[in-house]
């Protein structure tokens, strides 16, 4: 029987298009370990057209991106309508897609829809899954409604009439604070602030990635904690890490931001599996499977939690594409409860799939209208 052909997504217009490369390369050494699948990789630049499969390849290899993309765009007329598309046509028929496109356009439903529209099964999350989970205050709407315990937040819109005031926010929320960009991922435009002035320095960067903010409580004490959740209708829960970086807890300003997760995590601490109370472990265990189902989730995410100096957990926010690279928690935990990067690869091909299977039998049928028959509006 022929090996079904596998093409691997990354790159994109995001700030975590570094981050996609790495996580791309390890799936791809994990698939090629299989020994089950045809390879392909296309890479998207950051200006949002995909590249050809021999130049992606080298990308992926950590080749000089600028000369091989200019290369690339002083071949095509990218003044056609599908210019942006055009490299897929030129790869062997395609099987399935497994995007690993970190952040925007990635992680935010757009490919997903690109996917759908070809009529391919794909790695992961639905359109509706991905765009949910990727807007951080819709998520806690959702997440509240559900009963699943969240941090308290406020939202800020960059055209509100009446902006959110540093005295609303340290009465309803305390302080310190964190300010996130509504939509983007990895701690991309998020600051902790704890005066007036770093709140609205915190504003200003937040703004640039979005007109949504979220406005969030800290948790006394915090320990992060990270679970892994695979699967469709059958979900598989991973065991939970946990991670402190220096002067993180009590009064200390520490926090797990982006050079932290991708940088130099070198002063980082990880305890897997985290260490927990029996019940703890279980609450958090059955959180992150809820809230999996709720936002409609499938082939893979990695919830991210606060625990406080209770013992009490907070569910953080979903990651519905987590970084796959050497560095990234998300791989580790499923070494700890026994599936390697091979086997999860594979099995994530597999849901992809099946998900794909069952939206087949899923009926889009209609009724013809037939003639238009328009009724009378004021007698006439």
């Amino acid at each position: 029987m022929s090996k079904k052909h596998v093409v691997l997504l990354f790159g994109g217009n995001s700030s975590e298009h570094d981050v996609s490369k790495r996580s791309a390369y390890n799936y791809y050494q994990a698939l090629k370990e299989t020994g089950k699948y045809d390879l392909s990789v296309v890479a998207i630049a950051q200006n949002g057209f995909f590249l050809d499969a021999k130049r992606s390849f080298e990308i992926m290899n950590q080749a000089d991106e600028a000369p091989l993309v200019a290369e690339y765009m002083d071949s095509i007329d990218s003044t056609e309508t599908l210019a942006p598309i055009a490299a897929l046509k030129d790869l062997p028929p395609i099987d399935i897609f497994f995007p690993v496109v970190h952040g925007n356009l990635g992680e935010d439903g757009t490919l997903q829809g690109l996917f759908r529209l070809l009529k391919k099964p794909y790695v992961g999350a639905a359109l509706r899954g991905h765009a949910i989970s990727f807007d951080k205050v819709i998520t806690k709407e959702i997440l509240t409604a559900n009963g699943i315990r969240n941090t308290k937040y406020l939202v800020t819109y960059q055209n509100d009439d009446q902006p959110l005031t540093w005295a609303t926010v340290e009465k309803e929320l305390g302080s310190p604070v964190f300010v996130k960009a509504a939509n983007q991922g990895s701690s991309v435009g998020i600051s902790r602030a704890e005066n007036e002035a770093e709140y609205q320095a915190a504003l200003a960067d937040s703004f640039k990635y979005d007109r949504k903010v979220l406005v969030e409580a800290a948790v006394n004490g915090p320990r992060e904690l990270e679970v892994g959740v695979i699967g469709n209708d059958d979900i598989l829960v991973s065991e939970i890490g946990a991670h402190q970086v220096p002067d993180q807890g009590g009064d200390g300003k520490g926090w797990y931001d982006y050079k932290s997760k991708f940088v130099d995590n070198s002063a980082v601490a990880f305890e897997i599996p985290a260490k927990l109370p029996e019940d703890v472990t279980a609450e958090i265990k059955a959180m992150a499977k809820k809230a999996y189902q709720v936002l409609n989730l499938a082939g893979e995410a990695r919830m991210d939690f606060l625990i406080d100096e209770n013992n009490v957990p907070y569910l953080g926010e979903p990651n519905t594409l987590p970084g796959f690279t050497n560095m990234s928690l998300f791989k580790r935990l499923w070494d700890y409860s026994d599936i390697n990067n091979a086997k999860l690869a594979d099995m994530m091909v597999q849901y992809g799939f099946e998900a794909y299977e069952k939206e087949q039998q899923i009926s889009y049928s209609f009724e013809s209208l037939g003639e238009e028959k328009v009724g009378t509006f004021n007698g006439q």
